[in-house]
């Protein structure tokens, strides 16, 4: 099929995509072009200039950050020779810098030289303060990029990083063109809208046409460093945005309309009926985030005034959870089976600990969680005299009934699983109420409103969050003098007002260490004091659900990264 003819099928494709929110596909999909369907659409090419993730993936297939992480968190060189390390002379020994040196012979788009001073470019360009940069965190600590040559890169940092892999690590901080965006940095940087919508790239394929928030298409780029490989192995991709995400799923799965589909929020059931029509395969991009319950130390009664759910020195235990036997017993009587498979389908899969990944991150100590003990829970209990002394069917402990306020965000899967849960604890003596608070309050952060997940005034709270490939900002929150209180708005970020001298000498320790296997064995062994001690109770590990056509190979998607990590990879079966 000549180039001309393919085109105008390609055309034709986006033409019907567009018609209604994600269209019906009439034609055919031609095998050199890729299509795929994003329902929040992008609104630039520029990830620099917003934190979304459908803004990030559209940059993806255009430009390339030194090194990426592939689904299992293991960093891949991508602009860079290699990853540097200690071992390899890359970061210095006293971890205040990284040195990246770059391969020899990468081409922009446009046929000029991928440079150093193009990273050192970047590097000015979002830490400009007027440009407004949604990805400045990347930076944080860095005081100079330098070229040391054309193809050596020095990055410094203003204290030892023991992770320096933060700045140009990662499709949310890409290499830009200097000579395209020179006469963009500052206050200019959202006008300039022929970069922001079709950057010159090194990666697998190039804007042709960019419709804000509807439509992206792309084709090869014919200088993409692959290309003797035959990468990438399509003509065009098409990016479309818009719609819902059961459309989106029913193109691929069911239609087989498309390629691809992404963010698949859909109840397990439906998404396993289309998926039994045979066209396409589910995927799970898992990465960090863990549904998990929170235990508050602290004593949350109204009766304690200005001092409900206030750490105090230790001085305000919670009259009941301050028992590790309770607590453990509202482990034990969790089914977590049943709670990811029912609720989450693909999207969950059963946990026990609190740091889920990297592999090498992830502790072998705490599989016990995955068997539901209520028998185990009882018999815990009995044993340590918290019984139900006068018939009620709730126990007791020094005269305080086992009664928990135990609240989340509104949310149809969170308020099943609080369902689950209720059940099971009032099989075990302990009477739950439940409590749902819109999401945009519980995680507002309003120091105002006593509904927030900071301010916790519940005995069990629920929600998600994650870790970054490297562990040290998530497991900062539990060091001791972190609770949120008045004199910090409530900002805190040990929400469950937990302290422990050995989890803090280990903390520490972390941040002084840059060896990667040392820092490993710190990580599950922090999270085991978390987890070992039920501060946190684990339910479920949360993924990404995405949707591709049984005919498309290559694709192997993880949440440490862009899902379009690897998309010169992709390929059409036969």
């Amino acid at each position: 099929m000549n180039r001309r003819l393919v085109k105008f099928i390609s055309l034709a494709l986006v033409v019907v995509l567009m018609t209604g929110a994600l269209g019906s596909i009439a034609v055919a999909q031609d095998e050199k072009t890729l299509t795929i369907l994003y329902w929040q659409a992008a609104s630039t090419v520029n990830v620099y200039l917003s934190g979304g993730t459908k803004d990030q993936d559209a940059t993806a297939l255009v430009l390339e950050p030194l090194a990426s992480l592939n689904p299992d968190g293991e960093f891949v060189a991508r602009l860079a020779t290699e990853i540097p390390t200690l071992e390899n002379g890359g970061v210095s020994e006293d971890l205040t810098t990284i040195t990246w040196n770059l391969q020899d012979g990468i081409l922009w788009s446009d046929g000029t030289p991928l440079t150093a001073n193009d990273v050192v470019f970047t590097w000015e360009y979002c830490t400009n303060p007027e440009t407004g940069c949604a990805q400045s965190n990347k930076f944080d600590g860095v005081v100079n990029v330098e070229a040391l040559d054309d193809l050596t890169v020095l990055v410094t940092f203003d204290v030892p990083k023991p992770y320096p892999y933060n700045p140009f690590v990662g499709a949310s901080s890409p290499i830009l063109q200097q000579a395209q965006f020179a006469d963009c940095v500052g206050a200019s940087a959202p006008q300039c809208t022929d970069a922001n919508f079709g950057p010159i790239g090194t990666g697998a394929f190039v804007v042709e046409e960019f419709r804000a928030n509807d439509v992206v298409t792309y084709v090869r780029n014919e200088n993409y460093r692959g290309a003797a490989d035959g990468q990438p192995f399509f003509d065009r991709v098409i990016f479309k945005g818009g719609g819902d995400a059961e459309s989106a799923a029913r193109a691929v799965l069911e239609t087989g309309e498309a390629d691809y589909a992404w963010n698949l929020q859909i109840a397990p059931d439906v998404l396993l009926e289309m998926e039994a029509a045979g066209n396409g395969t589910v995927v799970a991009a898992f990465a960090g985030s863990v549904e998990r319950l929170i235990v508050n130390f602290t004593n949350p009664d109204p009766s304690m005034g200005d001092n409900r759910s206030l750490y105090m020195d230790g001085e305000n235990p919670h009259p009941f959870l301050s028992n590790i036997a309770v607590r453990q017993a509202l482990s034990m009587a969790i089914d977590r089976t049943v709670i990811a498979e029912q609720l989450y389908g693909a999207g969950g899969r059963p946990a026990c600990n609190i740091v889920n990944g990297p592999p090498i991150n992830v502790s072998p100590n705490n599989d016990g969680c995955l068997v539901q003990d209520i028998d185990g829970a009882n018999a815990l209990l009995d044993d340590a005299g918290i019984v139900d002394s006068d018939g009620d069917g709730v126990r007791e402990l020094d005269g305080v009934p086992l009664v928990i306020l135990y609240q989340t965000s509104t949310n149809a899967v969170r308020q099943n699983t609080q369902a689950l849960i209720k059940q099971w604890w009032e099989a075990i003596g302990v009477e739950t109420e439940l409590r749902n608070i819109d999401a945009a309050v519980f995680f507002g952060g309003d120091p105002a409103s006593p509904d927030t997940y900071q301010k916790f005034f519940a005995d069990i709270e629920m929600f998600t969050s994650g870790t970054e490939p490297d562990a040290q900002n998530f497991l900062v929150r539990w060091i001791c003098g972190n609770a949120p209180g008045p004199d910090n708005g409530w900002l805190g970020r040990n929400v469950p007002r937990y302290c422990n001298p050995d989890y803090d000498a280990l903390f520490e320790e972390y941040t002084g260490t840059g060896d990667p296997a040392r820092r490993a064995e710190l990580v599950i062994a922090m999270n085991d004091i978390l987890v070992q001690n039920y501060v946190l109770i684990p339910l479920v590990h949360r993924a990404g659900v995405s949707a591709h056509g049984n005919d498309l190979e290559g694709v192997w998607v993880g949440d440490w990264d862009s899902e379009m990590w690897n998309v010169a990879e992709w390929t059409r079966a036969g």
